[in-house]
């Protein structure tokens, strides 16, 4: 029998805590997490539960107080701050509830950004056709001030997309768009993600949403209070 492929993945006893006039608060409170590859995973809960904090610390993006992160093979305690920029350069796409598109850029020139980080030569030509991908082929010299939220959000994806990552973080992503827009910008993550075999943690306050992952985790007080699986198969069934 083979043995079965390590979790791209892997939260080992992660905490996290912030100092604050009225003494040390706890975000996050031993989590255990492993995330297979391919797979998408859903994280819901109230706000304060450590939703957030949980997708930065998976990104890199803040450190850990205690406990061991590995994404990807990559332990991320080892790595300074400019290893981490290279490691998520490599591996890792983030879409945002805000957008955080560079004002100054055009949809084009946000979406080759990263493409260029990495050193493609062909990063413009990526670019376009990451735009295309979600619908934006016509608006590829448009700055973000010229485009509609759901417009801004798609740039925002093909973005993230752009050099293949095999993790995608998406951090409430429909939180600053009207339910039609929301539907349509859901739509194109799950079908890129479908696309190019990545995984998908999602973070969210709507379990229907959430239920469209393979994998539901529910956060309280830092804490993993639930963690069921295939959700949306059973009902059907």
């Amino acid at each position: 029998m083979s043995p079965s492929p390590s979790p791209l993945v892997s939260l080992s006893s992660v905490e996290v805590k912030l100092a604050s006039a009225g003494g040390i608060v706890n975000i996050l409170r031993g989590i255990d997490l492993s995330i297979a590859e391919g797979e998408t995973v859903g994280i819901i809960g109230p706000s304060g539960s450590g939703k957030s904090t949980l997708l930065m610390v998976t990104a890199g993006l803040e450190r850990p107080t205690a406990g061991r992160i590995q994404v990807a093979g990559v332990d991320l305690g080892t790595l300074d701050e400019d290893g981490l920029a290279r490691f998520r350069r490599d591996h890792v796409g983030i879409v945002f509830q805000s957008f955080h598109l560079i004002q100054t850029m055009s949809a084009l020139e946000n979406v080759a950004i990263p493409l260029e980080l990495a050193r493609r030569r062909d990063a413009f030509d990526r670019a376009r056709e990451g735009l295309a991908a979600v619908g934006l082929g016509h608006r590829l010299d448009h700055y973000p001030g010229q485009l509609s939220g759901g417009e801004q959000q798609r740039v925002a994806l093909a973005r993230a997309f752009a050099t293949g990552p095999r993790l995608l973080l998406a951090d409430e992503p429909t939180g600053n768009l009207d339910g039609a827009t929301g539907e349509q910008v859901i739509e194109l993550m799950f079908g890129l993600r479908r696309h190019h075999g990545t995984t998908l943690i999602l973070i969210t306050h709507d379990p229907a949403l959430a239920g469209r992952t393979d994998r539901v985790i529910r956060l309280a007080d830092g804490r993993i209070a639930a963690d069921d699986t295939r959700p949306a198969l059973r009902a059907a069934g």
